[in-house]
């Protein structure tokens, strides 16, 4: 049985011409138009439309087929229009990429409150770019800048990489090895010690190991857990390293939870960036979760004031 939902999301996309501008106008995201237009397509056995770059062109049967359903549905429209209540607004939303850890330090204790509906994406960060440029996402949360020309970034924060540890580490012995014998040993007493690492990501290990020691780690983490606040909460037994973004145990470094065992010879530091669309019906709302975000890790970040 045919989806009425699917005719409207077609007209949509006869009149806009694409994927987002259908999205836009219909408040859903983009890949909720691509259901509808393939659910259709499969209903009715032919291609409606021809994909040329970014632009939607109608097929010969595409055209009869708007011809035929457009005034229907747009009788049914101003039927619900003239029904629904006169207060009832369309409430907008927006589709935001970030790691999960960013998420569950920043945004995810305000979500209750939002004025506007909301879809949180995980995903690797050359993929959010994608997503952004394509107009899947609307804002992403990203220490990588992309090079499309259709997306700015703005930088807001910064992270730095650094060594922790649980409670009983015995942080006087590493830095006494590091003082008196260099850091050839200082590198060889990390790796007696337990490590932790992530299902999806060994960056920030790599990075961190490269920087100081000029070469990527030469051993494995003996615990692979689902993310980084994970490892935080690991940590918390008492042993146990691991390479993180300081803003996400500044807590518990402070409650003496976490150890911060070492910066590094070399600080390793990345830029956090908003990136979202040149152009975006959603801009007021783009600022409302960037204030957020201020709000959370700007206080003591000079990038955020720039």
């Amino acid at each position: 049985m045919v989806n009425l939902e699917w005719y409207r999301t077609f007209k949509a996309i006869y009149k806009t011409g694409t994927l987002t501008g259908a999205a836009d106008s219909l408040f859903i995201s983009q890949p909720g138009v691509s259901l509808h237009l393939s659910s259709l397509e499969a209903y009715v056995g032919y291609k409606l439309f021809d994909r040329t770059g970014r632009k939607m062109i109608p097929t010969e049967r595409g055209k009869v087929l708007f011809n035929a359903v457009s005034e229907p549905i747009s009788k049914l429209e101003d039927v619900e229009k003239n029904f629904q209540k006169s207060t009832e607004k369309l409430t907008p939303t927006i589709s935001v990429g970030m790691c999960f850890e960013t998420f569950q330090t920043t945004l995810e204790q305000y979500v209750s409150t939002l004025p506007f509906n909301l879809i949180i994406s995980f995903g690797e960060y050359p993929e959010m770019l994608d997503q952004l440029d394509k107009g899947i996402l609307d804002l992403i949360i990203t220490p990588k800048k992309g090079v499309s020309p259709n997306i700015e970034h703005e930088a807001f924060s910064s992270e730095q990489m650094i060594l922790v540890g649980g409670k009983d580490i015995d942080t006087e012995s590493f830095h006494k090895i590091l003082k008196t014998k260099g850091i050839e040993h200082a590198e060889e007493w990390l790796k007696q010690e337990k490590w932790y690492g992530t299902t999806g990501d060994m960056e920030h290990l790599f990075q961190f190991w490269i920087m100081n020691f000029g070469h990527k780690p030469n051993f494995r983490p003996n615990y692979i857990v689902p993310n980084l606040n994970s490892i935080i909460r690991c940590l918390k037994g008492g042993t146990g390293l691991a390479v993180i973004p300081n803003f996400l145990c500044k807590n518990e470094i402070e409650n003496g939870e976490v150890k911060l065992i070492w910066e590094g010879e070399k600080k390793l530091e990345n830029t956090l960036y908003f990136g979202c669309r040149k152009k975006t019906n959603y801009q007021s709302e783009i600022d409302h979760i960037k204030g957020l975000f201020r709000k959370v890790m700007g206080k003591n970040n000079h990038i955020a004031h720039l």
